[in-house]
């Protein structure tokens, strides 16, 4: 029976992993009491007591808690922006190129932010087959549920005297340096960081990432791009479908509460656009993570997973 401590289990992240965790008979969670949830030395012994450790703590946090670990067996999941772009480190999306038998071997993987990752499943295939140049300029946008923004931001939406400014959707990331964007330029292997635009709004989860295309940008088809995606994603957690609209419509929350991943391609013979819905704490964090543990520990993929 492996056993698992997660490290920041009081944060949205966290939380969402120990409840996916908690019916599992094949684990034993390692918990820590609230009086010494914070204390390093009993942090300390629960990382190196156990097999799999999942950190769910901003970025400085989780460098210290690496810095924590002596056990050389233990394997650490990091949910931080911290070691995303880190060579040292596997990233955590088993669907892209050889990262699964990466994931599978090794001791330190860096679950990927959950906007990157429906970028980098649209984009990667895309680069890897040839269809697109890594040199290529592109935009993104982004539509997340507020739980993407953590306790605090829950918080704000969901009180009883929040600003009116809430009740609509709200841009941001607009100096365009948002923590994503090193991660969804070196694992799709392109020379441009994409034009990102991500926007929060007023329901819980779920997210929608589009990419636009010209297709005088695309060496090939529009059917050539859904064979790319059919090609990639075989499995159960992330999945093509050719009719994924709701009569014309796409809604953002279309996969909330699910871990796993819908990608889609429409428009026409000019233009198109590729969209990527999940759960922001899904397959866009905890469920992600939990995938990744999986890998580890030689299990089916999907287990203790909603799909």
């Amino acid at each position: 029976m492996a056993r698992v401590f997660i490290d920041g289990s009081a944060g949205t992240t966290g939380l969402r992993i120990h409840e996916r965790l908690s019916t599992r008979e094949d684990l034993e969670i390692i918990t820590l009491t609230e009086e010494l949830r914070k204390d390093t030395e009993a942090r300390r012994e629960a990382i190196n007591n156990a097999d799999i450790v999942f950190l769910c703590l901003p970025d400085a946090a989780a460098k210290e808690a690496v810095e924590l670990c002596d056990n050389p067996n233990t394997v650490i999941i990091d949910t931080s922006t911290a070691h995303r772009t880190n060579p040292d480190w596997s990233y955590g999306f088993p669907e892209i190129g050889d990262l699964r038998a990466k994931i599978k071997t090794s001791k330190r993987i860096a679950n990927p932010g959950c906007h990157a990752s429906g970028f980098v499943a649209l984009v990667a295939p895309l680069v890897s087959a040839g269809l697109i140049d890594k040199e290529i300029a592109l935009t993104c946008f982004s539509l997340t549920g507020y739980s993407g923004g953590g306790k605090k931001m829950i918080a704000e939406y969901e009180s009883e005297e929040r600003d009116t400014l809430l009740d609509a959707p709200r841009q941001y990331g607009i100096t365009q340096s948002h923590k994503h964007l090193p991660e969804m330029k070196l694992v799709c292997g392109l020379d441009n960081d994409p034009i990102f635009c991500p926007i929060v709004a007023d329901y819980y989860s779920g997210m929608e990432v589009t990419v636009p295309l010209f297709m005088k940008d695309v060496k090939g088809t529009i059917d050539d791009i859904k064979n790319a995606y059919k090609s990639a994603y075989t499995g159960k957690l992330v999945h093509f479908d050719e009719n994924a609209s709701e009569e014309g419509f796409m809604s953002a929350n279309a996969l909330s509460g699910r871990d796993d991943m819908q990608i889609s391609v429409n428009g026409n013979d000019d233009r198109i656009i590729l969209t990527a819905r999940f759960d922001n704490l899904g397959k866009g964090a905890s469920g992600a993570a939990i995938q990744n543990m999986n890998i580890v520990l030689g299990a089916d993929e999907t287990t203790g997973l909603v799909l």
